[in-house]
């Protein structure tokens, strides 16, 4: 803990308004708000009758003087006589100002804020704004109080109604600033007090006007580490007002540090730890609670008490800073006594001068955003999309385009042109008058063309949602959702892009290609014809007498050509098998492979850079939360 040096001294004397607004506009604030009092009288009834003699007395003096000064709304006021009963009557000047620094972050800190940036805006376009507005409000706050001092600590005490936190803000600062009473609520709105100049514009941030702003009075046993304090007396949190309460949720987002203060009586009220301690469990660091009006406990009663309500900080999981471990700082006083305050006033003292409360508030806000967006980003499994459900939404697309099918016509097409080439032509011919005698649909039942397109339709349509369920498994509900309509936008279309594709990477155009043993079968099976014409011609010149009679040789040359025709087209065919397997295999693979690419382009694609995005806010997210992320 660095000591302050002596050039920190405070103001002494009777307190001076806020730097930045001239004594003169003091004056004018106070007279203004003692014009809003009165015309307020209904609400405090008799007494602002008896005290507005009093004000416009003491607001007469105000204007013949601007030594003297007047707290506006407060109605406990401070006379000179009060003032001369706390502090010397001597004033002095502190060596100066603050320097109005502007607040520095870590590396670590802004890193995180960096992270954080980027994580909103790669996620506007996938949660929506409610998802993202504390993240967004956290990073507001991070630059807005960053261009303010650091060199000041905004330090707000917070309590119930009756806690006494006014009073205690009042012996913090050795002066009757806020007021205190029976009546409730008793501050009805927040009031600053700063121990040195140049925080006006950290005040300014919490909006609380000029006339609300006050000055210690400080006495020569002032310690020096609270310069650089700016204490906020707030409204009670439990108040029946509701603009009350809003003044403290609106604050309590905004100051660096929070003194919660509790008495014996409403120390375990739900309300204070549902609503405001439980949710700020991870601002311990820069939580102090302090259990007031211990003057009121008897005997041990006060180690009792204490002990239940560090019990208490525990089960709402507010670490506890015992035995040097970072946390809040819990403590027993009496405000009205000054038993306690003392020591309340050190660990302050030391806490404001170390310069680091802002810093740790804001990598606290960073942490809890964090928290409340680990839904929407970290999941317990890899998601992603792998190889087998690439390849089996390939598959399936193959298999709605009719790849195999268009394979197994790739190889009847050889087949049958193998056959024409190298069949006998007694065969073609008897194959020819089939198919001018019998309609295709006669030998083969043809399925109707709609009945086709629908069912591949279908099929795409299934493979996409296959797909797209595979890759969005696992991951939060927004990311899926983006997954699954990605997905969907590329199967738009789809079936009729498979269908143009097919009909054009089908069939080659032409015959198909010929091996090089073809022309040698052809011309045997025209030789094997040949032979059954010689043979046959002959024989006929023999019957009508025009050749010698001799059977054997036309007999054997018939026979020769019509065994060894049909003989040379099983041949073939037998050799046309390998072939036309192979020409059909890649018929099918280039269908395939266009299929494949046309639904990596269209779906895969789309729903690759989904969860690529979704990679990059993790990493985000690892970074703003200073750790890996499963």
């Amino acid at each position: 803990m660095n000591a302050p040096s002596s050039e920190a001294a405070l103001h002494k004397g009777t307190p001076v308004e806020d730097s930045g607004t001239p004594r003169g506009e003091a004056a004018a604030h106070a007279r203004g708000e003692h014009d809003d009092r009165h015309a307020r009288g209904e609400h405090d009834g008799t007494r602002v009758g008896a005290m507005d003699g009093d004000r416009r007395d003491h607001t007469k003096s105000d204007m013949e003087s601007d030594d003297i000064w007047d707290d506006g709304l407060i109605a406990r006021r401070v006379t000179e006589a009060t003032a001369a009963e706390l502090v010397p009557a001597v004033e002095s000047r502190g060596s100066g100002p603050l320097p109005a620094t502007p607040l520095a972050y870590d590396g670590p800190l802004r890193s995180r804020l960096d992270a954080l940036r980027e994580l909103v805006g790669l996620s506007r376009t996938r949660l929506d704004s409610r998802t993202l507005a504390e993240a967004g409000r956290v990073l507001d706050e991070a630059a807005a109080r960053r261009r303010l001092s650091g060199q000041h600590t905004v330090v707000a005490i917070a309590g119930a109604t009756g806690s006494g936190k006014s009073q205690l803000f009042n012996a913090l600062a050795g002066v009757a600033i806020s007021e205190t009473g029976v009546r409730r609520p008793t501050t009805a709105a927040p009031i600053a007090c700063s121990w040195s100049d140049g925080a006006a514009s950290l005040i300014d941030r919490l909006g609380i006007p000029g006339r609300l702003r006050r000055r210690p009075v400080q006495g020569p046993d002032g310690d020096p580490q609270l310069r650089g304090l700016v204490l906020v007396d707030l409204p009670d949190h439990d108040s029946a007002a509701v603009q009350h309460r809003e003044h403290v949720d609106r604050i309590l987002g905004l100051v660096d540090a929070v003194i919660w203060v509790v008495d014996p009586e409403k120390y375990a009220d739900a309300v204070l730890h549902e609503r405001y301690l439980r949710p700020l469990a991870g601002h311990a660091e820069v939580m102090f609670v302090v259990l007031n009006q211990i003057d009121r406990l008897p005997g041990e009663a006060t180690d009792q008490v204490l002990d239940d309500l560090r019990r208490l900080l525990d089960e709402d999981g507010i670490a506890l800073g015992e035995h040097g471990e970072p946390g809040a700082t819990v403590l027993a006083l009496s405000a009205l006594t000054g038993d306690g305050v003392g020591e309340l006033r050190e660990s302050l003292g030391q806490f404001v001068a170390e310069h680091g409360a802002a810093a740790r508030r804001i990598s606290a806000d960073v942490d809890a955003a964090a928290l409340r967006l680990r839904p929407v980003y970290a999941t317990r499994r890899r998601a992603g999309l792998t190889e087998e459900a690439r390849e089996e939404f390939a598959a399936r697309l193959a298999d709605a385009v009719g790849a195999t099918a268009a394979g197994e016509a790739a190889e009847r097409a050889w087949l049958r042109n193998a056959g024409r080439a190298c069949g006998t032509p007694w065969l073609r011919l008897w194959r020819w008058y089939q198919d001018r005698s019998e309609p295709p649909t006669g030998r083969l039942p043809m399925r109707a063309q709609p009945d086709e397109e629908a069912t591949a339709r279908q099929r795409v349509e299934q493979a996409v949602r296959t797909v797209a369920d595979r890759a969005s498994a696992g991951l939060p509900a927004p990311w899926a959702q983006a997954v699954r309509e990605a997905a969907a936008r590329g199967a738009q279309g789809l079936p009729e892009a498979l269908d143009e594709l097919a009909a054009r990477t089908g069939l080659p155009p032409g015959r198909p290609p010929r091996p090089g043993w073809w022309p040698v079968a052809v011309l045997a099976q025209a030789s094997m014809t040949i032979l059954q014409v010689v043979g046959g011609l002959w024989l006929a010149g023999q019957i009508i007498g025009v050749m010698a009679p001799n059977l054997g040789v036309p007999v054997l040359l018939m026979v020769a050509g019509i065994i060894g025709g049909p003989l040379v087209e099983w041949s073939c065919r037998i050799a046309a098998r390998g072939p036309a397997r192979r020409y059909g295999q890649e018929a099918e693979r280039r269908l395939r492979e266009a299929a494949a690419g046309c639904g990596r382009a269209r779906v895969l694609d789309p729903v690759a850079a989904e969860l690529l995005r979704y990679r990059e806010v993790r990493e985000q997210y690892a970074r703003v939360m200073g750790a890996g992320v499963r």
